[in-house]
């Protein structure tokens, strides 16, 4: 190969489309698709538990096989959810009606086709087409931001029905504990300076 042929590769022009998204809503839909993944993974090992966890001689319910969430979900509400007694299980209650509620908003968010009008500038709208019917799913920044913030909210109380107290009596029976934030700083990773970034966005975290 000729040093011109070589040239001619390295100087080649790559070319990609731009989405024209702003930065608050790649943020937003970058949280939305993490929580969301976080939320699942949560209410999957919960249900798992209700069964004995992973078990060669206990076979999982095949609703917990094929990893659909909706399915794994109304399992987590039958053996989680209705197993909760008092304030528990009001709070769990309430987190299964929104994550049912959202579900919908979620899945046009992932799946469905983007497009934008010149009327509305403002608006994503999501296409999708579910048997013979075609959905249209519209949201703004706002929306976006909003989702994000009530999915942490939703995820911390799936997992801390107690609130704020069940919390801190987690952190203190785990013992010695450090966040990927700071294993990050404490080892000077490449990865700190993201991960602090995000951080000061966000305004800080209010759970891990």
């Amino acid at each position: 190969m000729s040093n011109e042929t070589t040239e001619k590769q390295t100087n080649k022009t790559e070319w990609g489309i731009d989405l024209e998204l702003s930065e608050r809503e790649f943020l937003s839909i970058g949280q939305i698709v993490a929580l969301w993944g976080s939320l699942e993974h949560e209410i999957f090992y919960q249900t798992l538990m209700c069964f004995g966890g992973l078990s060669d001689t206990k076979p999982l319910p095949k609703e917990m096989n094929n990893m659909q969430f909706s399915q794994v979900l109304k399992l987590w509400e039958t053996h989680v959810v209705n197993s909760a007694v008092g304030e528990r299980k009001k709070v769990l209650q309430e987190q299964y009606k929104s994550i049912d509620r959202y579900h919908d908003f979620r899945d046009a968010l992932v799946h469905g086709m983007w497009d934008w009008s010149v009327a509305a500038p403002e608006k994503i709208t999501a296409t999708r087409i579910r048997k013979k019917e075609i959905v249209r799913t519209h949201f703004t920044a706002d929306d976006l931001a909003s989702f994000a913030s009530e999915l942490a909210m939703i995820n911390f109380k799936v997992r801390y029905p107690g609130g704020p107290e069940e919390y801190a009596t987690a952190m203190s029976e785990q013992g010695s504990f450090v966040s990927r934030r700071g294993l990050c700083l404490m080892t000077s990773n490449p990865l700190t300076d993201d991960l602090f970034r995000s951080f000061l966005l966000k305004g800080g975290d209010k759970a891990q």
